[in-house]
């Protein structure tokens, strides 16, 4: 899956001259935190947030007339406000890296700009919470399994396999680290097989059932 599959498109941008005023009713009422800034021709030059303007915005405890702030606020533009070292991705790049790089620089959302530095898009971390439930089928019914299994070859194929073998499926699957070395965590979620003679046959080939639960179906995400 990569970032072209869950990002918002087409972007919604703004240019640095308007005003920040125009850029939080936008916001607003798009219901976005955060904003593109392009040039004139359609280059990303800078990103503004909804915290950036609401900073900007007036503070009930100043002395000024509402005619003084209205006039003062007025002047403010986006650009004074904008964040212009921005953190971009691509369509073409994994969500799972564009996810890293969120976690790693601290940052809700990336915007996702084509090879003329042009945005797309743009990726939130809203949109990878969603992509970590879906891939881990949330609100599906099901067994759900938390292992943890041998690092070695075949071990993923023999698991599978003893799956099949019970007339299961599998609706979805992923792993996690352990701290037990030469181990690794893995969670799927199976229908249409038993929970004790699903853990039974996977305890036999070797994996370590440390948690199974029935599931039940839950509302599905808009």
């Amino acid at each position: 899956m990569l970032v072209r599959d869950r990002m918002s498109s087409p972007a919604v941008t703004v240019p640095p001259e308007i005003q920040f005023q125009d850029a939080l009713k936008l916001m607003r009422e798009r219901q976005f935190r955060r904003l593109p800034v392009v040039d004139n021709q359609g280059r990303l030059v800078g990103i503004v947030a909804e915290r950036d303007l609401l900073y900007a915005s007036a503070s009930p405890a100043t002395s000024l007339s509402v005619w003084e702030l209205n006039y003062l606020l007025s002047k403010i533009t986006i650009r004074g406000l904008m964040t212009k070292e921005v953190i971009t991705t691509t369509p073409d790049t994994p969500i799972e890296d564009a996810a890293h790089l969120m976690r790693e620089k601290r940052i809700g959302g990336l915007p996702v700009i084509d090879d003329n530095h042009r945005p797309v898009g743009i990726i939130t971390e809203t949109d990878i919470f969603k992509t970590f439930v879906e891939m881990l089928g949330g609100g599906q019914a099901g067994l759900r399994l938390s292992l943890e299994i041998p690092r070695k070859k075949g071990v993923l194929a023999q698991l599978t396999q003893a799956i099949f073998e019970l007339g299961g499926t599998i609706i979805s699957i992923g792993s996690f680290n352990l701290d037990a070395p030469g181990d690794d965590g893995l969670v799927l979620k199976v229908q249409e097989v038993r929970q004790d003679q699903l853990v039974d046959t996977l305890e036999a080939i070797g994996d370590h059932v440390s948690d199974a639960r029935e599931v039940e179906r839950h509302l599905e995400l808009k």
